[in-house]
Parts: C-alpha cells; structure tokens; sequence
C-alpha cells in the first residue's frame, strides 16, 4: 500500500486534497481524522504538520509527501522534488524598516527574524552576509516593531502585511516557493509512486489546457494548426461539406480567448472550448 504525507492545516491543505480529488483519489478530500485508506486505490493518507512532512518522507516512513518547497529546504532533509504542484506559490525575501531601504548589504551585522532558521542560514552563508538569526514561531512581521530584530526574511505572498509593519521588500527573491511533491532521497522505483505522478501531472496538465473544436475551409488549416499546434499535433477531420474540415487541439487555457480571436480572424467557425477534467499524456 502506498503510504502518502498530506499537510493538515494552512494554505497547503485545501489545495492538496481538491488536487488529490480530482486525481482520483476521494478518501483524501475533506478528512479530518489522521489517517484514511483508500482501498479502492491501495492508498493511505496521513495528515500531518506541514513542517514535518519532509522529515516522515525523508527517514522513509512515508513513500511520498506533498508539503511547501520552503518547509522542505529548510528542514535539510535529503528528499528529491518528484513533482512541483504549481499552487501555494509566494517568495521568501528579506525585507526592512523603509529608512534603511536598500541592497542586501544593509543586512550585515543585523538580527533577522524568520521562521526557516535553516534556509535563512544557508542563504546568508551563500551571499557572504554576516547576520544573526532569530527564529521565531508563526509570523514575523512585528518582530523589528518590538525590538526583537532588526529585519526579516519571511514568506511573501502580496506584501500588505509587511507594509502594514512600516516594512519594505529589498533583494531578489531569497527562494521561489510552491508546493511539492517529495520523496526520500535515492529511493528504489515504485510502480505504485509512478500511478501517483501521474495522476497527479495530468491534474496539473487538465487545469492549464483546454479542448478548442473548430471547423475551418480545408485550404486553411495548415495556418489553422499552426495557431492551434496542439500538444503534439491537432487532430484533424473531414466533414460532410468536402471543402471544410474540423479541428481538435489542445491550448493553454491562459490564451484561449486570443486563439479564439485569431481562429476567427482566419475564418474558422463553430469554435466550442471544453474543460479538461483529466488526462494522461
């Protein structure tokens, strides 16, 4: 049986069991006991803290574990990222007192406040920076207000809680995050793990793509596919009316509209869009 990590609470949680949902995998929707099995899939599910996630995963009490790309990192657990999930997504970034607003350099010889002492850490060890760490549990925000730090390096989402505290972003990006997909570092293939990917890449696949059916003059349809390419090529059929042909291709969802237009534009007719609900490609 295929034993499996679910965060329990926080922004991760909702996301994971909905993507899980339509990957197949009902027992892991809504859950509020600790541990449910699937038997139908031959799946168990264990709701766990966010942050201790990569740890189960890592020491191999879990085969794999779906938690945030900063929890893993700074929990230096050896995990390898199977899947990136493409939800939860912010930026981990220092930020301080608008006064002393400038290059990361500004951050020598501070007290910076985080809840990711171990990213944080490596970090400032890459970029040369000499600062003292302080870790603090949950929001960090108020930390220079109160005279326990000097700056922070904190998970940024919009940024409106860091300027409600008179606090300014400065620097790249410490680290992009997004939820994941881990696993144990150097573990054996699983054919049982391999179904669990993919499942879960054609979620991912069925969110960002659309299906657009179309009907467009035969002469036409090289330049009709080369808008619509398709993910590996359109399908393409004849209709009654020897002069024209349909269409089928996969699109991004983001661009469908301007597809549309330049269908349209080109003389393509009868341009449906559907939803994908799953796939495997």
């Amino acid at each position: 049986m295929l034993r499996v990590a679910l965060p329990n609470k926080g922004q991760l949680a909702e996301p994971s069991r909905e993507m899980l949902r339509e990957a197949g995998y009902p027992a892991a929707h809504g859950a509020r006991e600790l541990v449910v099995q699937d038997p139908d899939n031959d799946v168990e599910f264990f709701f766990l803290r966010p942050r201790d996630i990569a740890t189960y995963v890592a020491n191999g009490q879990l085969d794999v574990g779906i938690t945030g790309l900063d929890m893993l990192l700074d929990s230096g657990n050896e995990s390898d990222v199977l899947l990136e999930l493409g939800f939860a997504r912010s930026a981990f970034r220092f930020a301080v007192p608008k006064a002393e607003a400038g290059d990361v350099s500004v951050l020598t010889g501070k007290r910076i406040a985080t809840s990711y002492e171990g990213l944080l850490r490596r970090h400032l060890d890459e970029i040369g920076i000499e600062a003292t760490v302080v870790r603090l549990d949950g929001a960090v925000e108020n930390a220079v207000a109160l005279g326990v730090a000097d700056a922070v390096a904190d998970v940024v989402e919009t940024g409106t809680t860091l300027r409600q505290a008179g606090l300014v972003v400065i620097g790249d990006p410490i680290l992009v995050n997004q939820a994941v997909l881990v696993r144990r570092a150097g573990a054996a293939e699983d054919s049982a793990v391999d179904t669990f990917v993919r499942r879960l890449q054609g979620v991912i696949v069925a969110r960002a793509y659309v299906l657009v059916d179309y009907d467009v003059r035969a002469e036409l349809v090289e330049q009709a596919c080369a808008i619509t390419p398709g993910i590996e090529s359109p399908t393409v059929s004849p209709l009654h009316d020897a002069g024209w042909v349909a269409v089928r291709a996969m699109v991004p969802k983001r661009e469908v509209h301007r597809i549309m237009d330049e269908l349209y534009d080109l003389g393509g007719r009868g341009i449906l869009v559907t939803d994908i609900h799953a796939c495997r490609l």
